[in-house]
């Protein structure tokens, strides 16, 4: 996003002054945490909505910096609950620095998020974004509920979605929207793109699970089933498989060890990955509908194109 490119620098600027602790174990984790590849996705989102509605100051960098650290402390605590091994190709904080370690750094990054947000001075957005927190870990919550539950169904997956992963980027369009000054009607505009966006995203990245590569992902395959996380490709494939394969696949979440070439070829041989496909493209058409009453300018045009990219993303 070259149009952004200058403002996002200074979105690294102050995530780097904000992590200049004198703690030196939480520069560390931090330094590795924000410098490890990430893509500035959410945060990228705040300055876009923000400057398609026509912004000229600079609290969309502070904004963009806050919903980076929320997503990073929410990525820390991942990892220790997942047992993850690599994050964005390299090793994950966990495995390097210890659970406890990874897991303290997460809430100093919570925390530095709140004492970040005081400086907004909007009790608004500092609503918005200490309820998206609130939800986010509601959603972990949920999705450790149904943790190897081969009956989870569709319904379930969706809240632990629109939880988990959809409700940051719907905070960060909202907030880009407000910090603009936006009337009611792009205010829930925004906030109606962020959650069809985020949705769109966390179902390609559960196809990616099973369909993608480690080298390009920068995870292991297959780490979901593993975890016996019950996503999409498999409540799909389990809803309309053999009752043989069906009986595999349960196996398959119970134990979280089995072959994963054998599931893959069962999902494959089912309509899983076009059906999870489909809902996807639906979701990233509904976030272009929603911003549709924007301004026309170059941020709307990277508005619009942000949900086929995802679509379309290996990463």
């Amino acid at each position: 996003m070259k149009s952004i490119s200058d403002d996002l620098k200074e979105v690294d600027k102050i995530i780097r002054e904000q992590l200049n602790s004198e703690v030196a174990l939480v520069r560390a984790i931090g330094d590795y945490i924000i410098n490890s590849g990430g893509k500035r996705i959410r945060p990228s989102m705040v300055l876009v909505i923000a400057l398609s509605l026509g912004y000229k100051g600079n609290k969309h960098h502070l904004l963009a910096a806050i919903i980076e650290f929320i997503h990073t402390a929410t990525l820390l605590h991942d990892d220790v609950v997942d047992e993850s091994e690599l994050r964005r190709g390299l090793s994950s904080a966990n495995s390097i620095f210890g659970n406890a370690a990874s897991v303290l750094v997460g809430d100093y990054l919570y925390s530095k998020s709140f004492e970040m947000m005081v400086s907004t001075d909007s009790l608004r957005i500092m609503d918005i974004l200490s309820k998206t927190t609130t939800v986010i870990a509601e959603g972990e919550v949920l999705q450790l509920m149904n943790i190897r539950d081969p009956d989870a169904s569709f319904e379930s997956y969706m809240q632990v979605v629109r939880f988990k992963t959809a409700k940051l980027f719907e905070a960060s369009a909202h907030v880009g929207a407000i910090i603009a000054n936006a009337d009611l009607e792009q205010e829930n505009s925004a906030i109606a793109y962020g959650r069809h966006i985020g949705t769109s995203f966390q179902l390609i990245d559960d196809i990616l699970d099973y369909f993608g590569d480690v080298d390009t992902l920068g995870k292991n395959i297959g780490d979901d089933l593993r975890e016996g996380k019950l996503t999409l490709p498999l409540i799909r494939a389990m809803a309309v498989c053999s009752e043989k394969q069906r009986n595999i696949l349960r196996d398959a979440v119970l134990i979280g060890d089995a072959n994963l070439v054998d599931i893959i070829d069962i999902v494959k041989d089912t309509d899983a990955l076009q059906y999870t496909s489909k809902l996807a493209e639906c979701e990233a058409k509904e976030a272009q509908k929603s911003i549709l009453n924007y301004p026309c300018s170059s941020y709307k045009e990277i508005l619009m194109e942000l949900p086929l990219m995802f679509l379309n993303r290996i990463f």
